[in-house]
């Protein structure tokens, strides 16, 4: 499939898939902070309420630890994680230092990446990227760029499919094939994933947990892709910033330039309000 196929697709499942990201989000638990404890195997922490305007309102310095991960240890290279069935995906983390993640899905684009990349080394702040496997074996260079500045890259499923429609078999050849290109050109594989659309099932998560990935959804979601305007989409992030959130944009699947601009605007403002952008780290069972 080349990419203006993958990019056809992708916006005829959007929206019809927009409900399904909504649910896979809404039960989502609580990500691991600094000195917390791993949940327990019989079940999950319950979800937190996402932080909203009123989270800004508490201005700090800006933290001089951007570039720490949150806590934890990741797998070796190239052996996947021990990793615990989940029943719902991640949806925030712990508050450590006033902190927030930023995510980004279905790149690496060449036209609109390195843009986001330019952004966030300037400001010293590491992001997470979610590549779908199709663009990441087009652009393995972006890949290792991302390793090289310190960005954590997840598993997005090789083109983008509506898990949910497909058998055990597919939804593993989806996610194994895209492990192998980041494992490849990254370096390391993928400690986490993200369902396409939000759209989360039994087989997901435990085909994501058998390849050694944590399921991650957000907090915040931008909207970006439907091309609102830079303006809209930052105070759709400043709105929504708070302790813990992860907010979800895109650097790929269309014209992203709104989504480039914005973040040009976006981050310093939280930086100056005194957020600590960051990435997760594995706490290990």
């Amino acid at each position: 499939m080349n990419k203006d196929q993958f990019l056809s697709r992708r916006r005829t499942l959007l929206a019809g898939a927009a409900a399904l990201g909504a649910a896979g989000a809404a039960g989502a638990v609580q990500l691991l902070g600094a000195g917390a404890d791993p949940p327990a195997r019989s079940s999950a922490a319950p979800a937190e309420p996402a932080a909203g305007a009123q989270a800004n309102r508490a201005v700090r310095k800006p933290s001089a630890y951007r570039l720490q991960p949150i806590a934890g240890y990741g797998p070796a290279r190239g052996t996947p994680a021990r990793t615990l069935v989940r029943h719902e995906p991640f949806l925030r983390m712990s508050d450590r230092e006033h902190s927030m993640v930023l995510s980004f899905d279905d790149g690496p684009d060449p036209r609109w990446t390195p843009g986001i990349l330019r952004t966030l080394k300037a400001h010293d702040v590491r992001a997470m990227f979610f590549v779908c496997g199709e663009m990441a074996a087009d652009n393995k260079d972006l890949l290792r760029r991302m390793s090289d500045e310190g960005h954590i890259v997840g598993n997005h499923t090789w083109s983008h499919p509506l898990l949910t429609r497909l058998g055990r078999s597919a939804i593993r050849s989806q996610m194994e094939r895209t492990c192998e290109v980041i494992e490849e050109a990254y370096g390391e594989r993928p400690g986490w994933f993200r369902a396409p659309y939000g759209a989360w099932n039994r087989a997901v998560f435990e085909i994501g947990a058998d390849l050694g990935m944590e399921p991650l959804a957000w907090t915040v979601d931008t909207l970006d892709w439907t091309t609102p305007g830079a303006r809209t989409i930052e105070r759709r992030v400043m709105k929504g910033a708070g302790a813990g959130v992860v907010v979800l944009g895109h650097d790929a699947g269309g014209n992203r330039s709104q989504s480039v601009r914005a973040l040009r605007d976006y981050l310093p403002r939280l930086l100056d309000s005194g957020y600590h952008l960051t990435v997760p780290r594995r706490q290990l069972a």
